[in-house]
């Protein structure tokens, strides 16, 4: 069957476009093909694109919530070792803040600086603490000049004594790393009484038996740290053997064998 294209062109054209009831069978098809096409593409754009985009939204949405499931359920299965390791880092970054005199100790421990460069034969040249502090996120520092003239045994000597000894003497220095893990430092005493005690008193905390004495009530009364544990040598020794973090200092005289030694002039 043939169509006259021609027919259907002028058909078109004497089309009463505003009066549907005149319409030939060609122009009523065409509207209902652009009805039957128009409708649906209409409805996806006004309708089914927003719930397309939900709905790939929605599958997003699935694939992290998965994740975080996952993650949420692996932090629940080690929860107890995630705790066990806070309290750990807790009582590292505790026992490291510890060590940092607070502002009313400053003056002693410039002044124990001063004394343990004497002790080791230094001859100070320069000792010049910065004007004022520099405030860090929890701490602040105060910047020392130093200068010292002396052989190289004794700077080494003076390093360590301020780095160290006097300040776990005084429970300023509470923990140290061993094996890459701060431990707590357990600290042993002569005897009350102990000549021995008196001359480290003296030599090393720069008091007297009484000063340290006092110093050590009003510690405990404040609530900061407690005193050295008392031991007689013997004591000590097997003590500092069996425990990590553990010093004691004895005679020259003493059978040091099982522990490390730090000589003290």
């Amino acid at each position: 069957m043939a169509i006259n294209f021609t027919a259907l062109v002028d058909e078109f054209k004497k089309t009463n476009w505003q009066d549907p009831g005149t319409w030939h069978w060609a122009p009523k098809i065409l509207v209902l093909l652009a009805i039957l096409v128009g409708i649906p593409v209409a409805g996806f754009f006004a309708d089914t694109q927003g719930q397309i985009d939900q709905l790939e939204a929605g599958r997003a949405d699935e694939v992290k919530l998965k994740q975080d499931y996952l993650g949420k359920k692996r932090q629940a299965v080690n929860l107890d070792l995630h705790r066990q390791q806070l309290r750990e880092i807790d009582t590292q970054f505790g026992a490291l803040l510890r060590q940092l005199p607070n502002k009313s100790q400053m003056d002693a421990l410039l002044v124990d600086i001063n004394q343990a460069g004497l002790g080791r034969g230094l001859q100070f040249e320069l000792f010049k603490p910065a004007p004022q502090e520099t405030l860090r996120d929890f701490y602040a520092e105060l910047p020392i000049q130093v200068k010292v003239a002396g052989n190289y045994h004794d700077m080494g000597a003076f390093a360590s004594d301020v780095g160290q000894l006097s300040r776990i003497y005084l429970g300023k220095l509470q923990g140290w790393e061993i094996d890459g893990k701060v431990e707590p430092v357990v600290v042993f005493d002569q005897k009350a009484g102990s000549p021995l005690r008196a001359q480290f008193t003296q030599d090393v905390l720069r008091k007297s038996v009484s000063e340290a004495d006092a110093y050590w009530r009003q510690e405990i009364y404040a609530g900061r740290s407690f005193p050295p544990l008392e031991q007689n040598e013997d004591e000590a020794l097997n003590a500092v053997r069996t425990s990590i973090g553990g010093i004691a200092y004895v005679s020259a005289s003493a059978d040091l064998k099982g522990v490390k030694v730090v000589s003290v002039r």
